[in-house]
């Protein structure tokens, strides 16, 4: 198998912007973020219909970040794209701003889905893409979660309710990154086989590299995958991708009372050349 394609210029901009808001609180669900930031980079790029004039634009497609701690990369994503000043950054957590921890509908321009109570974004989605549907509004509806999410007995219930009602506007994008708050997905509940297990219940399933660019326009680039049924792409990443003292360490799911040298260590992993990445973290 090749090596995956180093960070691009446009990936490490935005985990800088990532850990900058981060600094405004001085805590975070980083780790869950960094896995995050191209399966988020391509769906604005490339992929969803949208004003960020008109957030309330009825004929957008919608994206639900379900696994709502990940908020940072979207709000990250959401702030480049001009739904939002980018000095609301700053304010992240703050009394006196509007992003909070999860992701807050009607707060926030540019969310569509009050999330982080997890299990939930896949049914919200549902309830969209059937009124895409009957409306004729020809929008789609795409549902990031998490590995670990899928935990969940909702999602399944919901993923049942998709393939029954052939939702081939619905794609679901799972962030698999093998790790979860408290430890590895496959010691907390074991997943696999987690392709046959979307399969089963009746999704068009494809797998690509999270971190890849390319392989992840080419792979949306063919939704819906198969005819009158739902699309999940399963998106291989690595947690903390980015910052190799990060990136697989369950400890930064969610860090607090992070100082100065924490987020100059980080900043300075980023910034290195790819491929040379070096960064420790701070004593």
């Amino acid at each position: 198998m090749s090596a995956p394609p180093p960070l691009d210029a446009r990936s490490r901009a935005l985990r800088r912007t990532i850990v900058q808001t981060l600094a405004a609180a001085r805590r975070g669900h980083l780790g869950s973020a960094l896995s995050l930031v191209e399966i988020l980079r391509v769906l604005y790029d490339d992929v969803l219909r949208y004003e960020p004039a008109r957030p309330d634009w009825p004929g957008r497609d919608r994206c639900i970040l379900s696994k709502g701690h990940g908020c940072l990369a979207l709000y990250a994503v959401l702030a480049d794209k001009g739904f939002f000043p980018r000095e609301e950054l700053d304010r992240f957590c703050a009394l006196d701003g509007r992003l909070g921890g999860h992701p807050t509908l009607g707060s926030v321009p540019g969310v569509e889905a009050t999330t982080g109570s997890l299990g939930h974004g896949l049914s919200i989605g549902i309830g969209l893409a059937l009124h895409a549907r009957t409306r004729s509004t020809g929008a789609r509806v795409f549902v990031v979660l998490g590995d670990g999410e899928c935990d969940e007995g909702s999602v399944w219930e919901a993923a049942l309710c998709a393939a029954k009602h052939k939702l081939e506007h619905l794609t679901a994008l799972v962030d698999v990154n093998r790790m979860q708050s408290f430890g590895p997905t496959a010691e907390v509940v074991d997943l696999e086989p987690f392709a046959d297990k979307w399969r089963s219940f009746g999704f068009a399933v494809q797998t690509c590299d999270g971190h890849d660019v390319a392989a992840l326009r080419a792979a949306l680039g063919r939704v819906p995958f198969t005819a009158g049924r739902p699309s999940a792409l399963l998106c291989d990443t690595v947690k903390g991708k980015g910052v190799p003292f990060v990136e697989h360490d369950p400890t930064w799911h969610h860090k607090s009372r992070l100082q100065d040298a924490d987020l100059d260590a980080l900043l300075a992993a980023i910034e290195e050349p790819p491929g040379e990445a070096t960064g420790t973290a701070p004593d």
